[in-house]
C-alpha cells in the first residue's frame, strides 16, 4: 500500500513538473498557484503587478465652495487643530522633562522621548483618521493637495488649523 501511494505521488509530481516545463517553454505564460490550492491558473507574464483589485478614486476638485457649508468640513478642521496641539504639547513636555531632570536616570531618557513621539503619532492618527484623515502635519496635507487627494479649500483650512494648533 505504501509503495502504491508513493508511486501515485511520484506520478502526480512528474506530471506537474512536465506541465511547468511545457509552460516555461512557451515563454508567454507562467504557472500561478492560488494560495494553498493545487489548481494552476495561466496568466501572462508581467501582468501580476499591473492589475489592481481596487478602483482609484477620482481626483479632488481644486475649489469646492459647497464644503464651506458642511459641518464635517469644520469638524475635520477642529480634529486637526486638537491633534496637532496634543502632539506638540505632550512631546515637547517630554523633552523638557528630560532636560530639566537632575540625572538622565531620573527621567524617561532618549528612548522615552522616542516612545512619546511615536505613541502620540500612533494614537492621534488612529483617532483622527476617520474624521479628517489624520494628517497632523501641514507637509502631509500639502503632499495630499499636490496628489489631488484634497481640494484646495480643505487643504488650506487644514493647514491653518494645524498651524494654530501648533
Amino acid at each position: 500500500l505504501l509503495d502504491h501511494q508513493t508511486a501515485l505521488f511520484s506520478k502526480e509530481r512528474n506530471k506537474r513538473v512536465f506541465l511547468r516545463k511545457k509552460l516555461k517553454m512557451e515563454g508567454k505564460e507562467e504557472d500561478v498557484k492560488l494560495g494553498a490550492n493545487q489548481f494552476a491558473e495561466r496568466q501572462p507574464l508581467g501582468t501580476a503587478a499591473q492589475t489592481k483589485d481596487y478602483k482609484e478614486p477620482p481626483p479632488a476638485p481644486l475649489f469646492e465652495p459647497e464644503e464651506l457649508k458642511s459641518w464635517s468640513f469644520y469638524r475635520a478642521g477642529i480634529a486637526e487643530f486638537i491633534a496637532t496641539f496634543l502632539f506638540l504639547y505632550i512631546t515637547i513636555l517630554t523633552v523638557m522633562g528630560v532636560n530639566r531632570s537632575p540625572s538622565k536616570c531620573a527621567s524617561v531618557g532618549i528612548q522615552g522621548i522616542a516612545w512619546a513621539f511615536g505613541g502620540m503619532i500612533f494614537a492621534l492618527v488612529y483617532c483622527t483618521a476617520g474624521i479628517s484623515g489624520g494628517h497632523i502635519n501641514p507637509a502631509v496635507t500639502f503632499g495630499l493637495l499636490l496628489a489631488r487627494k484634497l481640494s484646495l479649500t480643505r487643504a488650506v483650512f487644514y493647514m491653518i488649523m494645524q498651524c494654530l494648533g501648533a
